[in-house]
């Protein structure tokens, strides 16, 4: 004998409560959602050129707010007013910047100037040492073993030396305009850091007016978690980097590396990327120190070894902690992707970037965890529901 349940009852029982079609169903209006914006990208034009004007300066003022903004709160706490506290830090990073641009850019620039200088010397002893290598036994062998033609290898970097410049002229107008870009986010970063330091906290009060009631406090909630993971990464990174440029600098001089305060900045600022910057970093000291000597590239792997083990022992787990709570392969992942979406921009803001979307899926799937009630547990004396297979639902259709 048939089942006497509604037809209605077992449709949805078997459908709108199976979490795989829902799931289907979510999946399905994203899918049709991005397709109806892929056809009319003509509208969000004017979007993405107000996205590419902002984005160096929201960019550069974010990072500084977030180093500046915690001292900034402390001593209003101390009764001095923000607009006096900001007056003092602009007054004493224009003494900073002063002091860099007297002592230090000259260092820097002599450095460069020498570097570029003896590059045709450096140049000449790899060839020497590369033509040493071709002529032993071993490289014979593996070039019989693998194939190797060197010819085809130089031939094929002439052709993309020439290729590379006959594209330059091509780029020199994407290359003015980038500068122009830079240039007029570092001519406005001042005045929008300003007015983010001084009113910022009214910042999130003024977004919840236009969000709905209801929402509210778990949009205040969100936006508060974003901030935190924001801030704790940007201010530790910034540190942690400029720690690792300071003792970078320390051990280049100790075993008397060329060009030591130049390639520890480069270290500094190549260590903004986790995992991989380290690696990027010490290319160009590996570089000098395999064209200085083989002791001095022994001295190298030495200080290398040594600063990494005080920033991953010391330095980051005191200052990053765990702040994002991500596993290193994920944002290894997550740097290469972001690396390929978007080029370097991408790789520097991969991890936060990351950390944002963190935040809000996990909200978002909350929020459906509850609505949906499809995550929730069955109590232990309640009855088991029935279960309702497609064969009887097929029956109930058929029957008058």
């Amino acid at each position: 004998m048939g089942s006497t349940q509604p037809w209605g009852d077992r449709f949805k029982r078997f459908f709108l409560n199976n979490r795989f079609v829902v799931f289907l169903l979510v999946l399905l209006l994203v899918g049709l959602n991005i397709l109806v914006f892929a056809k009319i990208p003509f509208v969000f034009k004017p979007l993405t050129v107000l996205l590419k004007t902002v984005l160096l300066p929201i960019l550069l003022t974010g990072a500084i707010y977030y180093l500046l903004n915690p001292l900034v709160d402390w001593l209003e706490t101390k009764r001095i007013r923000r607009v006096y506290t900001i007056t003092g830090l602009y007054l004493f990073i224009a003494g900073i910047l002063t002091v860099l641009i007297m002592t230090v850019i000259p260092l820097v620039q002599e450095q460069i100037t020498s570097l570029i200088e003896n590059l045709p010397r450096y140049t000449a002893e790899v060839q020497r040492q590369f033509e040493s290598m071709i002529g032993s036994n071993f490289f014979h062998q593996v070039q019989e073993s693998t194939g190797f033609n060197l010819d085809d290898v130089s031939s094929s970097l002439s052709e993309q030396g020439s290729a590379l410049l006959n594209n330059a002229w091509s780029g020199i107008g994407g290359f003015l305009g980038a500068v122009k870009n830079v240039v007029l986010a570092i001519v406005t970063v001042p005045f929008i850091l300003f007015y983010l330091l001084k009113d910022g906290q009214k910042l999130p009060k003024f977004i919840l007016r236009y969000v709905p009631v209801r929402f509210r406090e778990q949009t205040h909630h969100v936006m508060t978690e974003m901030n935190g993971q924001i801030s704790s990464y940007i201010r530790g990174q910034i540190i942690v980097s400029f720690c690792i440029g300071a003792l970078m600098y320390v051990g280049f001089l100790i075993i008397g590396l060329d060009y030591s305060l130049t390639l520890a900045i480069i270290a500094s600022f190549t260590s903004i990327v986790p995992y991989l910057g380290p690696a990027i970093a010490i290319t160009p000291a590996i570089i000098v120190a395999i064209v200085t000597s083989p002791i001095m590239l022994l001295k190298l792997i030495v200080v290398w070894t040594v600063v990494q083990l005080i920033e991953g022992k010391f330095i980051s787990p005191q200052i990053m902690g765990k702040t994002l709570r991500v596993h290193p392969i994920t944002i290894i992942f997550v740097i290469l992707t972001a690396g390929n979406l978007f080029g370097v921009l991408g790789v520097i803001l991969a991890v936060p970037g990351y950390a944002v979307l963190k935040v809000i899926f996990t909200h978002l799937f909350q929020w459906f965890e509850q609505r949906s009630h499809l995550y929730e547990e069955p109590e232990p004396d309640a009855p088991a529901p029935a279960q309702v297979t497609l064969s009887e639902i097929a029956d109930d259709s058929q029957q008058p």
